[in-house]
């Protein structure tokens, strides 16, 4: 299949060639990590206590795009004492937040499995929400990498 161009056709196009080069054509803008914002907005800008959020992730992920992810929170799950929402954060994406689960007592556990993207090597967090007004959170870091070598 051949294209053929007339003699106006080929003298558009280089002008406006031309003119994206002279005006320039911006690059793609890359947005600052919020993470420490939406944290302190889900906890209202409580600190939460380091502990009963375990999360599950490979040390090292082959693929950035698909990293699998299990968070368990330690939890009775009793109309009394429960979990009420887990939000999950990667400080190291151009957007932080990942995923926001929501319990209720009849969940009976309060567990979470996905796969997530990370954008690179960065800490995962997340942070829960109990019923008594409290948060708790875990972090673990995931070093991602081309083909697995750890570099």
């Amino acid at each position: 299949m051949s294209v053929e161009l007339n003699r106006r056709q080929a003298l558009m196009g280089a002008g406006a060639l031309v003119a994206l080069g002279a005006v320039g054509v911006p690059a793609p803008a890359r947005a600052a990590n919020d993470a420490q914002e939406r944290l302190m907005a889900f906890t209202g800008g409580v600190q939460p206590q380091v502990g009963r959020v375990m999360l599950d992730m490979p040390e090292i992920a082959e693929n950035g795009n698909t990293v699998p992810m299990h968070i368990r929170v330690d939890s009775p799950m009793t109309p009394e004492d429960h979990v009420q929402k887990v939000l999950v954060l990667a400080d190291g994406n151009p957007q932080s937040g990942v995923a926001t689960f929501h319990f209720s007592p009849m969940a009976g556990v309060a567990e979470a499995n996905t796969r997530i993207r990370l954008g690179g090597t960065q800490n995962v967090m997340a942070v829960a929400q109990m019923s008594d007004g409290s948060f708790h959170m875990g972090s673990f870091e995931v070093r991602v990498t081309i083909g697995g070598c750890g570099g």
